[in-house]
């Protein structure tokens, strides 16, 4: 089995030699429930596992940036853990700060942002505080609807010993039989300082709701760093739960993945996926090997899911297949689209309209080399955030912004990490970094 120590803070599976928990991380939105039936339910509120992250506005008298803050009561099961925190809907660029000590900036206020603050937190009350900044948002989307009362932000706790991230389709067989593959790549972390045995699995359920496969593994991690535990089984009569988009909804197979450790299960994550893959082959998009067309439409989440379905279902009926949103969207809008049978090419939160035809160096942020970091933290915030969703066809790296050097190295990034997909750059004007 191929190890994998993880660096926090960095990209998923790169090698190095321990893990350095702190800071903010990039991997699959995915919420830890203790008991199966909560997470069946994903009823996060009753899991005991998270707390609301609702900062609010202190008195700022002079300050030249607005400051807001909340004192959380930490329980003492979560330091011995591992502890998370989720910030969506923020409203601008914000510098975070937890007990008086600095954990991260972050300049995209439209893409949701994920830290490890373990070593920052402690037992009983701690001071959370955001410094709201001005000027940070140059390269944000326009979103006039942007919302800012940070919903959908919690804190999360996790053992020492579970699922850090994970990767999972259901693609045809490689040798064209009559039967998928799940490929499902489970990395399992052990926080403690030394070697611990981690049991990790998975079960599958057809559309249907039939079992059709079960399997659990166990691992010893040294201590500080993760493993990577792939399964790969036969899924059969796949064929007659093809993901397509059409005017009936397609099916989509239930997964959970679990944690177990002295026969006693720890954490359950849920999730759905529909059989089959949008890749690019020579130039081409195709689904079962065949080449599809997009036919996209423009738009951006509502509020709330029920207006969203709403306007999803009419895009549909009107004869359009994909949606292409201006920047990444809430979690649930990718699972909408899985539902409802919809493509999706999700883009990263990049745009500079008014320097894009400038290509000296410096001259569009896009070629701006001291960029380079927020550009591809803006990318892997979208890549990781919607990657194991069916609904994504293609990844756009972000909107009208030029090309150059940043966009050379985005491109370069996400064709590492996924070759098969196809990545789009608005403003390519014919050169490399650019499939479609």
């Amino acid at each position: 089995m191929k190890r994998t120590i993880l660096l926090w803070g960095a990209l998923l599976g790169a090698v190095g030699a321990s893990a350095q928990p702190g800071g903010r991380i990039g991997r699959t939105e995915a919420v830890p429930y203790d008991m199966r039936h909560h997470a069946e339910a994903r009823e996060r509120a009753a899991s005991g596992r998270t707390i609301d992250f609702r900062p609010a506005a202190t008195a700022t008298e002079g300050a030249r940036q607005a400051v807001l803050t909340q004192q959380i009561e930490i329980p003492y099961v979560w330091t011995d853990g591992c502890v998370y925190l989720h910030i969506e809907n923020p409203g601008k660029a914000y510098a975070l700060r937890i007990n008086d000590r600095d954990v991260a900036e972050v300049g995209d206020a439209l893409t949701p942002a994920e830290f490890d603050i373990t070593p920052y937190i402690r037992q009983g009350a701690n001071d959370f505080s955001l410094r709201m900044l001005d000027g940070r948002g140059r390269l944000d989307a326009t979103a006039p609807d942007r919302r800012s009362d940070f919903a959908n932000s919690y804190l999360y706790y996790q053992n020492k010993r579970s699922i850090r991230d994970f990767e999972i389709a259901l693609v045809p067989d490689t040798l064209g039989r009559d039967f998928a593959m799940l490929d499902l790549r489970i990395v399992a972390q052990n926080m403690f300082n030394y070697d611990e045995p981690v049991e990790v699995g998975y079960d599958i359920y057809s559309p249907q709701g039939k079992l059709l496969d079960f399997n659990i593994r166990e691992v010893t991690i040294p201590g500080r760093s993760t493993d990577t535990v792939r399964f790969t089984p036969f899924i059969y009569h796949a064929y007659e739960n093809k993901w397509e988009p059409s005017g009936k909804n397609p099916p989509l197979y239930k997964v959970m993945l679990f944690t177990r450790r002295d026969g006693t299960y720890k954490e359950y994550m849920p999730l759905r996926i529909g059989f089959g893959k949008t890749e690019l082959v020579d130039g081409v998009l195709t689904r079962f090997g065949k080449p599809i067309r997009l036919n996209a439409v423009r738009y951006n989440a509502a509020a709330d899911t029920k207006e969203t379905s709403a306007r999803l279902q009419a895009l549909r009926k009107q004869g359009y297949n994909t949606v292409a949103p201006d920047y990444p969207q809430p979690d649930w809008f990718y699972d909408l689209c899985d539902e409802l049978g919809l493509y999706v090419v999700d883009r990263a939160n990049i745009h500079a309209p008014e320097q894009r035809d400038n290509r000296r160096i410096g001259g569009t942020p896009s070629n701006d080399p001291a960029q380079l970091d927020e550009y591809l933290e803006r990318v892997r915030a979208m890549y990781y955030r919607s990657r194991n969703h069916t609904c994504i066809a293609a990844y756009a790296l972000g909107g009208e912004a030029g090309n150059g050097y940043c966009m050379y190295k985005a491109y370069q990034w996400l064709k590492e990490v996924d070759p098969s997909r196809a990545v789009i750059c608005v403003d390519a004007d014919g050169e490399w970094n650019n499939d479609l």
